[in-house]
């Protein structure tokens, strides 16, 4: 299994650009992110056939 908040963390910390999701391992990837208190920071871009693409931004979301 993927682990996500390690993925998450190291989007954080800027060691990745990003983070490619494909639809079925995105309730699973959701589950992660959802539970973490900066959350509102990762900003996901939908694309064709169910891939979201996601990045960190300094200013969180409202």
């Amino acid at each position: 299994m993927t682990d996500y908040n390690q993925l998450l963390e190291d989007l954080k910390n800027g060691e990745i650009e990003s983070i490619t999701i494909q639809k079925e391992d995105f309730l699973d990837f959701r589950t992660v992110l959802i539970a973490r208190e900066d959350f509102k920071h990762f900003r996901g871009t939908a694309y064709h056939l169910g891939l979201t693409v996601y990045t960190y931004t300094e200013e969180p979301s409202k």
